[in-house]
């Protein structure tokens, strides 16, 4: 049996791919609720995504998915945190707020999975998204979510989390990470 890189599963699986000109363009926002059937559509390929790719790889850390990822350039993510809590779906996400306070982890990037990259983000944000019949949500998020849903937003503004990452740091072979199938470390 041929040993398939895991960006080549990705790619398998309808993600698209580091280097695709969709994931360095700013998302579209929707007009809601006009547009709700649309985020509705959208969403719900987010979520079958997820499903097909959470069959080949599983996520201690939780995972999120950014509809550029699968080749829409609207802004709607969802997010399945780790354990049994609900999935998360942003629509329109900004970050409205962040504290000073950061801390730098792994992650990885359903874009480029063949590799993990040491990233310094907020430990809290405060995003607001749109609901869909308009209204506006604001959310307070900690610590490993926070990461989470930085990260996706980040690719609704047309940035990867290497964008992120400290001068002279690069990422590293996924072979060589040794932290998958663990949540992320806080004091």
């Amino acid at each position: 049996m041929i040993d398939v890189r895991p960006s080549q599963r990705m790619r398998d699986l309808g993600v698209i791919q580091h280097g695709a000109g969709l994931l360095a363009e700013p998302a579209r926002s929707f007009e809601l609720p006009a547009e709700r059937d649309e985020a509705e559509r959208i969403t719900d390929e987010l979520f079958a995504a997820m499903e097909r790719i959470s069959q080949v790889h599983p996520f201690a850390k939780g995972m999120g998915i950014a509809a550029p990822q699968i080749g829409i350039a609207r802004a709607a993510t969802v997010v399945q945190p780790p354990g049994d809590a609900p999935a998360i779906i942003l629509l329109n996400p900004r970050v409205i707020n962040h504290s000073g306070e950061l801390d730098e982890q792994y992650e990885g990037c359903l874009s480029f999975f063949d590799v993990r990259g040491l990233v310094p983000r907020p430990l809290k944000i405060t995003v607001a998204t749109m609901g869909l019949t308009g209204e506006i949500v604001t959310t307070v998020y900690e610590r490993g979510l926070a990461r989470l849903i930085h990260h996706e937003i980040d690719h609704l503004d047309g940035l990867l989390y290497t964008a992120r990452m400290r001068t002279g740091i690069d990422p590293i072979p996924v072979e060589e990470y040794r932290q998958t199938g663990r949540a992320w470390a806080y004091e």
